[in-house]
């Protein structure tokens, strides 16, 4: 009687087996080589985008408030009645919060989708009427010519600043924009320059106009979405959010606004996109264990094809736990290899993506990669290794 197989000659043996029957190996890996391609690509794609968001954000600096109607950003990671209607801000509003102490910007935002025309050529995207604070709060510089000034605001001049990606959209590069005139909405505004590229979509592609030159047939109501506030440091942010919360509730019910900080905005974002990247890899693995199915498959034929084999084996001593763990271990190398795969693949994508993308593997992607190929292996090689060990050495061995 042999002693029980080591783990070395269980790979050995499936090795042997693999180089047998190398387009079969590799066929049956690649099912598990897309799954885990799934899944690494998935993560990478939540994690750079989760990524950019924050970043995105902390660009803003620390000492960032905004005022919103309803719920805002509640805390279930959603928007709230600000994005379908409530209470809307006015100058009223605006002045109320100025005048409080630590208070450093205070910047009304009116926000709509427009057609913009330049030259030839329109673009639907976003229109910002804010103040001329606007562009210190969020950092903004022009790539060529100048912004607008407070003089501009209030006397309703008909200017704007493009974002970079909407001026090489209407005039084929920043240089062109400037001292043009953009159309929309009936409205006819000289630019007066074009910011910087930012990275942000929605950012690049905005139009910047003086809040109060809105007033008239696009904001007859003198409204605004929201207030964004800047405060003086970081010490003073949850005074002043008391202090504004006190001069809104003159107006309006507590419930009726919100005031959210930078901070509680990305705990919400990473809440979100913990749960995001739970749902990937959920979705990823559906195809994981299709592959898993198909490594089941194939390790059944294996152990049809090697019936004479199992039994020549069970004959000369080898115990039904021997066989069992030599077909797992096939069946394990099988879905680790094709895991590897996956990963290498995964990764090469993602060094191209991020050319474009915002995209990044993560050592949680490369941990869940390994985990999960081999649970995978294990779980649908087990059924097959069972078979091959109940098999009868007698009639295994007079198969033909």
């Amino acid at each position: 009687m042999i002693k029980t197989v080591q783990f070395k000659d269980l790979f050995k043996t499936a090795i042997a087996d693999f180089k047998r029957s190398k387009v079969r190996t590799i066929l049956t890996s690649l099912g598990i080589m897309i799954g885990v391609f799934s899944v690494v690509m998935l993560i990478a794609l939540g994690l750079g985008l989760k990524n950019y968001i924050q970043g995105q954000f902390e660009s803003l600096g620390a000492n960032l408030l905004m005022v919103m109607p309803g719920s805002g950003f509640s805390s279930s990671g959603g928007f709230g009645a600000s994005m379908v209607g409530g209470i809307k801000f006015d100058e009223k509003d605006v002045n109320s919060i100025a005048r409080i102490a630590g208070v450093k910007y205070t910047v009304p935002l009116y926000m709509s989708t427009v057609t913009a025309e330049g030259g030839s050529e329109e673009k639907t995207t976003y229109l910002f009427g804010v103040s001329e604070d606007y562009f210190d709060l969020m950092g903004v510089e022009t790539t060529e010519g100048e912004l607008f000034t407070k003089t501009d605001v209030s006397s309703k001049a008909k200017v704007a600043v493009l974002g970079f990606t909407i001026a090489e959209d209407l005039y084929g590069d920043a240089q062109n924009a400037v001292g043009k005139t953009v159309r929309f909405e009936g409205m006819r505004l000289k630019v007066l320059g074009v910011a910087e590229k930012k990275g942000d979509p929605d950012r690049d592609s905005a139009i910047l106009m003086p809040y109060k030159t809105t007033y008239g047939s696009l904001n007859p109501d003198k409204t605004f979405w929201s207030i964004y506030v800047g405060v003086t440091s970081k010490e003073e942010i949850e005074t002043v959010k008391s202090q504004i919360k006190t001069a809104l509730e003159k107006r309006y019910d507590e419930n009726d606004f919100s005031i959210t900080e930078q901070s509680e905005l990305l705990s919400m974002i990473n809440q979100i996109f913990d749960i995001l990247n739970i749902v990937l890899v959920a979705i990823g693995s559906i195809s994981l264990v299709v592959g898993g199915i198909g490594i089941m498959n194939i390790m059944y034929a294996t152990v049809t094809e090697r019936t004479k084999e199992i039994g020549v084996m069970r004959a000369i001593g080898a115990t039904e736990k021997d066989i069992m763990l030599q077909f797992m271990t096939e069946a394990l190398i099988l879905s680790v290899f094709g895991g590897l795969l996956g990963l290498l693949s995964a990764s090469l994508v993602v060094l191209i993506v991020r050319f474009f993308f915002p995209a990044a593997i993560s050592a949680f992607a490369v941990i869940v990669t390994f985990v999960i190929s081999s649970a995978i292996g294990i779980f649908f090689g087990v059924f097959p290794a069972k078979r091959a060990a109940h098999l009868s050495p007698i009639e295994a061995i007079r198969y033909e």
